[in-house]
């Protein structure tokens, strides 16, 4: 088990107060990956009434490569315009503050890529337990 989540005595202030979620595989399914840089899965159960839940006590920022600047525009929209329209078709666009390309500073990270840091030796290990390394 690893230790909790522990706020530093001189955090900025953001890190007291918000959650850091990424978009596809966490909140959009992306079944397909990239694809052709739509957004074209449907929500991934339970995320909405999380999203909700977490929303009452932290203040949520979308982070994903969809909004990169280097990404294709589809349809004449950005990434992140595209992350908007699909947050508000799902009716939880209200309950971020942003949606960014940038990880935000954050009280933790909700990322279906996220390997959790403790130390080096481990996380090598769980490294290679995921066939990453």
């Amino acid at each position: 088990m690893t230790d909790p989540v522990r706020i530093r005595k001189h955090s900025h202030d953001d890190e007291t107060r918000q959650i850091g979620i990424d978009f596809d595989g966490v909140i959009h399914r992306c079944s397909k990956g990239f694809y052709d840089g739509t957004i074209y899965d449907d929500i991934l159960p339970g995320a909405k009434e999380s999203i909700i839940e977490l929303s009452n006590h932290y203040t949520l920022i979308c982070y994903t490569a969809k909004a990169r600047h280097d990404r294709p525009v589809v349809g004449g929209k950005t990434g992140t315009e595209l992350v908007r329209e699909w947050l508000e078709r799902h009716d939880i666009l209200q309950y971020f503050k942003d949606v960014t390309a940038e990880k935000p500073r954050a009280v933790c990270y909700i990322d279906d890529k996220g390997v959790r840091f403790t130390d080096w030796t481990s996380t090598l290990s769980t490294l290679k337990d995921l066939k990453i390394l």
